[in-house]
């Protein structure tokens, strides 16, 4: 190995293939970035086998054509704090085939090499297109479904921890659900030549979501692969495993049939379960709205033996259709209601044992609140 690149170019493939480096893996190779020199090609391989980044940069190769496998989070600090430098070398140790010398200026690094033949092979990217969108559509969608996700330590239900991704006819569809809420999100879509529907972890997801935001590309093509969803913009390929586990049915789920709704100032709405949250009691995390007829504002309060007890009243912008008096976890409002933009929120409701339906609502609704829903589950308390 025996070449000499722009400096940013590999620092900035370096820095996304990062993201999928298998650091807490019990496979050691994992760890390692694979350097794969193909003529004046280079391509940068890191995966973990739930995901994988494929960068390709442009590179003066002045030997043959050659693979090496380097430390990835060694190499990732390394980058990070190289000198001011146009230019970077790298070549493979005359007297020790095992080391590659890095140069950038006046720094120099002797890097020992992983074994090559150890690194798993990385799949391909796939013939089969099967959708393009925008880049901004798919970081809005993720914005407002992930959080609904369990992380991979609080359930043994892989599907609760995933993302499903729907597409159909001329649109994307994400949903995430925890069991005890639900989000839901629908984006346009440039181009759709294949339906399907495939369900991803949440964090692979969120990994995807950082590499595009450092693309400079406005538009992601997506690919399927047996058993993985690949994404590519630019020079940059991303391989996400699917979960092979059925999705719960979340049209079901939807409640259909509201007759109350709860017109609220969104941010005035947010502030107040801000601050009823905290005298919340700790088990459950509830907060109680009551709504009577022919009035004006909801009752918002919630209590516990410690902390004590608050109540507020927060104005609506509709006199109610009816009445109503029930719990929700707050932290699950609260949730959906940071993660919108319009002024006005509607809160749907049919009664204290069925689920909310929390939409954007009035005349000017913020364009990155089309097509988002959240379902919300609420809350039995004793007494």
């Amino acid at each position: 190995m025996d070449f000499v690149c722009v400096k940013n170019d590999l620092v900035f493939g370096v820095k996304l293939s990062s993201y999928a480096l298998g650091t807490r893996s019990s496979m050691p190779i994992l760890s390692g970035l694979k350097m794969e020199i193909e003529g004046n090609r280079l391509r940068l391989y890191a995966t973990d086998l739930e995901r994988a980044v494929r960068c390709e940069i442009t590179i003066d190769n002045q030997a043959g054509d050659e693979a090496v496998v380097l430390n990835g989070a060694v190499l990732s600090q390394i980058a990070a704090h190289l000198p001011e430098d146009e230019r970077i070398t790298l070549k493979t140790d005359a007297e020790n085939g095992t080391v590659v010398k890095l140069r950038c200026g006046e720094a120099s690094f002797d890097l020992p090499t992983l074994p090559v033949e150890d690194y798993p092979e990385v799949p391909s990217l796939p013939q089969t297109k099967i959708a393009s969108l925008k880049v901004k559509n798919f970081h809005q969608g993720l914005d407002q479904t992930a959080f609904a996700t369990l992380k991979a330590a609080e359930t043994t239900r892989l599907s609760l921890t995933g993302v499903d991704v729907v597409l159909k006819s001329a649109s994307l569809k994400m949903v995430a659900t925890n069991g005890y809420r639900l989000a839901m999100k629908t984006v346009g879509v440039d181009e759709v030549f294949e339906e399907g529907e495939y369900l991803i972890d949440a964090s692979v997801l969120t990994d995807l979501d950082r590499v595009l935001s450092q693309v400079e590309e406005e538009t992601v093509d997506l690919y399927k692969g047996e058993g993985q969803l690949f994404f590519q913009s630019g020079g940059v390929t991303f391989m996400a495993r699917t979960i092979a586990e059925e999705f719960p049915d979340f049209e079901r789920v939807i409640p259909k049939e509201n007759t109350i709704s709860l017109v609220f100032d969104r941010r005035a709405f947010l502030e107040t379960m801000q601050r009823i949250e905290i005298t919340a009691a700790e088990e459950s995390g509830a907060v109680t709205l009551r709504v009577a007829n022919e009035e004006s504002a909801a009752r918002i309060n919630s209590a516990d033996k410690v902390k004590g007890e608050a109540e507020e009243r927060v104005r609506l912008k509709k006199v109610p259709s009816g009445e109503i008096e029930v719990s929700f976890k707050a932290e699950y409002l609260i949730d959906a209601l940071k993660r919108m933009h319009s002024e006005e929120t509607v809160l749907w409701l049919s009664s204290s044992e069925k689920a909310g339906l929390i939409e954007p609502s009035g005349e000017k609704i913020a364009p990155e609140d089309e097509g988002f829903l959240y379902v919300c589950m609420p809350v039995r308390l004793g007494g």
